[in-house]
């Protein structure tokens, strides 16, 4: 008989081993001093949290923060609106991934665009834009790339291939994030009108595909300089079982360290091909503003200037939108990305905003915290 899927997680699924680190973890919280609070990064660990139902299995004394790991949620409504402004060209054809497709701006989402006769199309790999680019050799291809450092290097593969093939009509708005930044925020914000969120966050659970590419050396500061465990850990409900165990050993023995719980996948160096890649194309810049963050000094990435030719913010500078835009005002996306709310505090989750209809960020992506509570909440 053949290797199934469901072969490869079926083990990292287990009740019975699931139920065993619930006991591990019970057993240690008898040992902390005070509650602690434990974010996950990323958006996958939220889902996986609670399609789960792991916060049942959790002691009174260990919480979960969710964190902006959604690199759809952080997207703000100024970089939405330039992705609308430029679909709307009549020569452009705006390529994205899935879930940008419905995340609203002031002017409306992409979705929104498209009904007005706007060709938007999402990919599931960035190299798509080739062949699209080649069948439509009278359009100018403009990859709108959103993602944290998982989905940089596909980004990066795509400009090397354009630059190599001196592809003319293929054209970058990029929208990449870096998480050791703003993991930095939500504990030591450098902003004087924000006061660090009161310091809730005692310990990280570090993203996985992230550190796929990064290697988890990128949170050696976070024991050092903040006195935070990281303890880099898989999707699977055992593997966060056993980060979470990990945790607290470490805070019972007085441990205070950077550890890899997702070691089938994730080294200290990560991926060095990956890595060379991205730092030939592209740079850090200043500031990168993040929805419900503010703007985070040198957390965004853009492309190097030798590169601008192919630099859509540079090309359309003069027509895209310069103006804050605020969010929603009954929309508590923000609080919820800097781990200050739940989905489930927010008054119009459920009823005017749902997946059908979303008025926030959180609720649209995939892998945002809303719809994972609004998917799995009843199983809580």
């Amino acid at each position: 008989m053949g290797l199934k899927l469901k072969n490869l997680y079926d083990d990292f699924r287990k009740p019975d081993t699931i139920k065993a680190y619930a006991k591990l973890i019970n057993d240690e919280a008898k040992k902390l001093k005070k509650t602690i609070n434990i974010m996950e990064v990323c958006g996958g660990h939220t889902h996986t949290i609670m399609k789960f139902g792991l916060p049942q299995l959790m002691p009174s004394n260990v919480k979960f923060i969710h964190g902006p790991g959604c690199p759809v949620c952080i997207m703000p409504k100024e970089r939405i609106d330039h992705a609308y402004t430029l679909a709307m060209q009549e020569d452009v054809i705006l390529v994205t991934l899935g879930d940008m497709i419905k995340v609203p701006g002031s002017k409306g989402s992409l979705q929104d665009a498209r009904a007005k006769g706007a060709d938007v199309r999402y990919v599931y790999s960035p190299m798509e834009c080739i062949k699209i680019a080649s069948q439509n050799q009278d359009k100018k291809i403009i990859f709108f790339a959103i993602g944290f450092e998982t989905t940089t290097p596909m980004t990066a593969a795509l400009v090397n291939t354009v630059v190599n093939k001196d592809i003319k009509n293929i054209f970058f708005h990029i929208n990449h994030v870096t998480v050791p930044e703003v993991m930095v925020e939500l504990i030591d914000s450098r902003d004087e009108h924000v006061d660090s969120y009161n310091n809730q966050i005692d310990a990280f659970l570090g993203p996985s595909h992230v550190s796929v590419i990064s290697g988890s050396k990128i949170y050696d500061k976070f024991p050092k300089d903040y006195n935070r465990p990281v303890v880099v850990t898989g999707f699977e409900p055992v593997d966060m079982m056993e980060g979470i165990y990990m945790i607290l050993k470490q805070i019972n023995s007085n441990r205070c360290e950077n550890e890899i719980q997702y070691n089938r996948v994730v080294s200290y160096e990560g991926n060095i091909t990956a890595q060379n890649l991205i730092n030939k194309y592209f740079e850090k810049v200043s500031l990168f503003k993040w929805r419900g963050l503010g703007n985070v000094p040198d957390s965004g990435l853009k492309l190097k200037d030798e590169y601008s030719k192919y630099d859509a913010q540079v090309i359309y500078k003069d027509i895209l939108p310069i103006d804050e835009v605020e969010d929603h005002k009954l929309c508590i996306c923000g609080d919820i990305l800097r781990g200050m709310a739940h989905p489930n505090e927010c008054t119009i989750f459920g009823t005017a905003c749902k997946p059908s209809s979303p008025m926030g960020s959180c609720m649209v992506s995939s892998e945002g915290a809303c719809a994972a509570y609004y998917k799995y909440g009843n199983l809580i």
